[in-house]
């Protein structure tokens, strides 16, 4: 059965892409926020990222006819580039901006949010204590029927599925960054999640025109960050220990590999109080002088600077131009 109502609580980056997404695939949603001052962070946000999903969407007709199309088309847009016009195209934009206007809002009020809700997505930092205090703070107001998920980069299920009231409809659904193009989403449950409700999560992921990628077992970081966190720490590493500056070890990796970014070009897609947030829960990272502790001090000179990334306007590069 197909899921109608979403709210997604915590309108960040990925947080604001979800929603979208959610929208855009049909789905009633709903941006649970915590006060008025989170509404002005976000409400830009959602504006900014339909207008490129909306771009993106009309840049897809330069690909028609191009060999290379079936591989750079957006994704999580278009479910099947085969025999796509720019006609087609048309019509998809003129339902996005429809659906834009009609299937999103804004709520405070946690029992307005939450009420006959299918799925409540959890997008918020990566602070455990932050999670406990939010899940605790949700689960009297939560439909018996609601699946709970979290979009967590690099905290496990198990960690919280206790303090959800409902453990057995509680499972882990991640996202990479530009969700519209990059459509992954990584379904990874805990020891208790009911398997029902994990292919419950899997057809959700599905229907938002995402690829549904299961894992078998918790894994801290699932794949995707398995993978990631270990090369955006490595290239952070030779920054505090001033080895080179960003713009040159993005270029060595870029030349080397032919990848289009380097690692901190990806640092500022990210948002460095996420990386931030996961360095410091290194176990070194309070030791004076360890290479945590050094990385943990740039980032946090550049986010209290308010250089916090790309949608900052800055972050290790300037975006303002």
């Amino acid at each position: 059965m197909a899921s109608k109502k979403i709210v997604v609580a915590g309108g960040g980056v990925l947080g604001t892409q979800i929603g979208l997404m959610s929208a855009y695939t049909g789905h009633d949603t709903t941006f649970w926020l915590r006060s008025e001052s989170s509404i002005g962070r976000t409400t830009p946000k959602i504006a900014n990222y339909s207008q490129a999903m909306l771009g993106d969407l009309e840049g897809a007709k330069q690909l028609i006819g191009n060999p290379m199309g079936a591989y750079l088309y957006p994704k999580g847009l278009i479910r099947n580039w085969e025999g796509i016009t720019a006609e087609k195209i048309d019509e998809l934009e003129e339902q996005a901006k429809k659906w834009f206007e009609e299937k999103i809002s804004i709520e405070l009020d946690m029992d307005k949010a939450f009420a006959d809700a299918d799925i409540v997505i959890e997008a918020m930092a990566e602070n455990p204590e932050a999670k406990i205090a939010f899940y605790q703070q949700i689960k009297d107001h939560l439909p018996e029927k609601t699946i709970l998920l979290t979009n967590s980069s690099t905290l496990l299920p198990s960690m919280f599925a206790e303090y959800t009231g409902r453990p057995e409809k509680y499972c882990a659904l991640h996202f990479a960054n530009t969700i519209w193009k990059n459509n992954t989403a990584e379904v990874m449950g805990h020891p208790g999640t009911d398997p029902e409700v994990y292919q419950q999560v899997v057809a959700f992921a599905q229907e938002i025109n995402m690829v549904a990628l299961q894992l078998h077992k918790e894994q801290p970081g699932y794949i995707l960050n398995s993978m990631l966190v270990p090369f955006l720490s490595a290239a952070q590493a030779l920054l505090a220990n001033e080895v080179a500056d960003p713009q040159t070890i993005d270029l060595t990796w870029q030349l080397a590999t032919g990848a289009p970014k380097g690692p901190f070009q990806i640092l500022d897609i990210v948002g460095l109080e996420t990386a931030y947030n996961i360095n410091q829960m290194k176990p070194d990272a309070q030791t004076e002088g360890s290479i945590h502790w050094k990385i943990g001090k740039i980032l946090k000179e550049k986010i209290d600077k308010g250089e916090t990334g790309i949608n900052a306007g800055k972050g290790f590069y300037d975006y303002k131009s």
